[in-house]
């Protein structure tokens, strides 16, 4: 089934969120972060996907989902990566899903319909372009993570993941109780100069896809960390 380019803001976020999920699971898969036979099989966007089984796992993801959702309704989210970190907690790997292309809307908007693009006259012997099928974007991304997971370099033993959200220029930070989010590692952090952190960028850059539909314009990237060099890995 087709699926169309989200026409409220309210569509825009939870087309994200969706697919965020989903493809949390498949990196945690594809990087074998756990067994693989701890993973079911499962079909989204018309191809096959995996899903952990263990209950604490899905909990977890969901959570996280659900505090980037809470952050991107605000309209104060940047990037999103899910990060990989060494037993050393040296990040090995970051997979960035950057929103800084989504619209900033009052709350009280997020429901209304977006303004239809403007109309171009056209000739005829033009035709206009066909609507962006998300489903086909998604499914490309993820025959594009398998594919990117073989060439990665093999990361060691034992390592754990976490997700982190960028915030937009200007942007408040999520202080507030419970606190669901903490500020990331010095080196992770974001800024200009001697502020920048120095694991931002890591040594090899290898782009995923960009996706625009509509409003929804979507890049995804995996960065390799400086911590990946020497690490020792272990065997098959």
């Amino acid at each position: 089934m087709s699926e169309p380019a989200p026409q409220t803001y309210h569509a825009l976020i939870k087309t994200f969120t969706a697919f965020l999920t989903v493809a949390i699971h498949t990196i945690l898969y594809e990087r074998q972060l756990y067994p693989r036979a701890s993973f079911l099989s499962a079909r989204k966007y018309n191809c096959a996907v995996r899903q952990n089984r263990h209950p604490l796992v899905c909990r977890w993801v969901t959570d996280a989902v659900e505090a980037v959702e809470g952050e991107m309704v605000k309209g104060t989210v940047s990037q999103t990566s899910l990060i990989i970190h060494s037993p050393a907690s040296k990040p090995l790997e970051r997979f960035i899903f950057s929103t800084a292309s989504f619209p900033i809307l009052p709350p009280n908007t997020h429901l209304t319909p977006f303004s239809p693009p403007p109309t171009t006259t056209t000739t005829t012997t033009e035709t206009a372009p066909p609507p962006i099928d998300l489903t086909e974007q998604f499914r490309a991304i993820f025959t594009r993570l398998a594919t990117i997971s073989s060439r990665l370099a093999p990361l060691p033993p034992d390592c754990s993941f976490t997700v982190a959200i960028e915030l937009r220029e200007a942007a408040e930070k999520p202080i507030g109780h419970p606190q669901p989010w903490v500020p990331s590692q010095m080196g992770l952090q974001s800024g200009d100069g001697e502020g920048r952190g120095e694991d931002l960028g890591g040594v090899r850059t290898t782009p995923v896809r960009r996706v625009e539909a509509g409003e929804f314009v979507m890049e995804m990237w995996v960065e390799e960390g400086r911590g990946k060099v020497g690490v020792e890995v272990g065997g098959d």
